[in-house]
């Protein structure tokens, strides 16, 4: 049977590219990761490796299986962490990932109130954009997701609650109101927000210049410097149209509800169940009970 060990070695063999680099990460001889490649394509029935040159690499099979692996290893860890939280959910931990406004928008408050109330829970926190977040849910590397909705691709999961979210256009005052002339800046190319724009433009059939500044805290800065028009969560922007740096801007289609939403397993985790009820109950933090 294959061990924890013999897949970690081809796991990490998959992500260093090379026996040596995979050594250097599990912190054990070249010779050591050779042999468990060895034992393991041995159990497996076919060959996960081939010699290239001086090095080696994955074969067809060896690339399928990987995949397999790491989420074998990813859904040992959770059920660890699964275990020793049920026996003990106000000292167990939480992995939560988050795209990058939200993470920017609603996980700070939301950390610091649970934390003030259950010191004890340990807290991993992983912001990326949409594209990379969705995927460490499926893949078990996250307990909680806070994004916007889940993508048809993504099962066996469960919204638990929702937060408003509305996305709007806006720029700096004064900016030109021709949206075909005027340049959109955009965020990173995994960005839900980017897409959600970029489908917007071609419903109003115009090709105006893009710049790509690669994330929430950047288009704002650069909207609010008069470089263009972007679309954004208003909620993210308040302070700003406040303020009057910023001003939404009239663009057909717009505004567009687009509710955050905290995502679990099917079966999440006992300290993950008690951030979900704190969410819930702590009414600063604007989340509701999905419908």
């Amino acid at each position: 049977m294959a061990t924890n060990s013999r897949l970690r070695v081809l796991v990490e063999l998959a992500a260093a590219g090379s026996v040596r680099g995979a050594a250097a990460r599990l912190f054990v001889t070249e010779s050591s990761v050779s042999s468990s490649l060895s034992a393991l394509s041995a159990e497996v029935g076919v060959p996960l490796v081939e010699r290239i040159g001086r090095g080696v690499r994955l074969t067809p099979a060896g690339e399928r299986y990987v995949a397999y692996a790491q989420r074998i290893l990813n859904l040992h860890d959770e059920a660890v962490l699964a275990a020793r939280g049920e026996a003990d959910p106000e000292h167990g931990s939480v992995r939560i990932a988050a795209v990058t406004t939200a993470g920017e928008l609603l996980i700070p408050a939301l950390l610091a109130s649970f934390r003030r109330k259950y010191p004890g829970v340990v807290l991993h926190v992983d912001v990326a954009p949409r594209g990379r977040v969705w995927p460490i849910l499926t893949r078990h590397e996250a307990d909680l997701v806070v994004a916007g909705r889940p993508p048809a691709s993504v099962n066996d999961v469960r919204v638990c609650a929702t937060s408003p979210n509305t996305l709007v256009v806006v720029g700096a005052p004064g900016t030109p109101g021709d949206l075909a002339t005027v340049t959109w800046l955009l965020r990173e190319p995994e960005s839900g927000v980017r897409a959600t724009c970029l489908a917007l433009l071609g419903r109003l059939e115009i090709t105006p210049p893009l710049m790509t500044l690669g994330s929430h805290g950047a288009v704002v800065a650069a909207a609010v410097a008069g470089l263009g028009v972007t679309m954004v969560s208003r909620q993210a922007v308040e302070s700003e149209l406040e303020a009057g740096t910023l001003i939404e801007i009239a663009v057909p289609g717009t505004p567009m509800d687009r509710p955050w939403n905290a995502v679990t397993q099917i079966s999440p985790t006992a300290p993950t169940r008690l951030l979900v009820e704190h969410l819930l109950a702590d009414t600063h933090l604007g989340w509701a009970p999905a419908d």
